[in-house]
């Protein structure tokens, strides 16, 4: 039994119908009620990865573990040595955390402390683990959906400034297999996709799938700052601009990582805007 924290998020709701294509059976855990869709072979649990003794029932019997903090979980919560102990006493013998590039980047950046802690405390749970640090998400495109459709009009900052953003769908596909096979124990995975895309080659490739025109007007890092605000603690925003806007040399580098894994390449920008276009329509 696989049980998948953060079901039904960007990665999870890929990863679910994966596992249970494979024929795995898989406990799909999110803090709403069930969601629609759930493919038959998993079952749902409501469950908040941030409560140990809220998980335990829920990893009573799993052989594997997918660990995926959201939302303020990334900032505060209990220990994370709680959680694994739990997993270990429950009879989990896998886990595969999902972290971030930015903590072997930027192995100081605050808002990556919690992150860092679960790396550490997996590490040091006593069970097989691997660690997943995946760059830029290829979906973060998403933040200009409403403006390419209302305006055809492309808004960003760092307008030349090209990073190999990964496309979630490979996250989620690493992930199922980290999960089903052997050979990955200890092992930590740097994943990108395939090349490196600026916002502005971006744009041109959501045009390009789109058949017209869409503008780019680049932001100044105030304007963006400003914009991030909206959604994002002020205590991350300064370092996510530094990634994108004056990134170090290996958060510009192409992983070999998900081809290793999946034995094929990182799939590039241009599929995920294909699968996604009616966002932008």
């Amino acid at each position: 039994m696989i049980v998948v924290t953060g079901a039904t998020g960007n990665i999870g709701r890929t990863l679910v119908p994966l596992l249970a294509g494979a024929g795995e059976e898989v406990v799909a855990v999110s803090r709403q009620p069930r969601p629609a869709g759930l493919p038959a072979g998993a079952r749902h649990a409501r469950a908040d990865v941030g409560d140990a003794a809220g998980m335990r029932p829920v990893l009573d019997g799993a052989d594997a573990f997918f660990i995926l903090l959201g939302g303020e979980l990334n900032g505060h919560g209990e220990s994370p040595k709680a959680l694994l102990d739990v997993a270990g006493a429950a009879g989990v013998e896998r886990v595969v955390l999902l972290s971030s590039q930015i903590n072997s980047t930027r192995p100081q950046a605050a808002s990556h402390a919690r992150l860092r802690e679960f790396e550490a405390a997996v590490r040091e749970s006593g069970l097989d683990f691997t660690v997943l640090r995946p760059g830029g998400f290829a979906s973060n495109a998403f933040a200009w959906a409403e403006s390419v459709r209302t305006e055809r009009t492309v808004f960003a900052p760092f307008a030349e400034v090209a990073l190999p953003v990964i496309d979630p769908a490979d996250i989620a596909e690493v992930a199922a297999a980290v999960l089903r096979e052997g050979g990955h124990a200890g092992r930590t995975y740097e994943l990108t996709g395939p090349e490196a895309v600026s916002p502005r080659r971006q744009a041109a490739v959501i045009a390009e799938a789109l058949g017209e025109e869409v503008t780019f007007v680049e932001l100044s890092r105030e304007q963006a700052h400003t914009h991030l605000a909206r959604f994002m603690p002020e205590e991350v925003i300064g370092g996510t601009l530094d990634v994108l806007g004056v990134p170090v040399p290996a958060e510009q580098e192409i992983s070999p990582d998900v081809a290793t894994v999946l034995r094929r390449p990182a799939r590039p920008f241009g599929d995920w805007v294909a699968r996604n276009l009616p966002a932008f329509r």
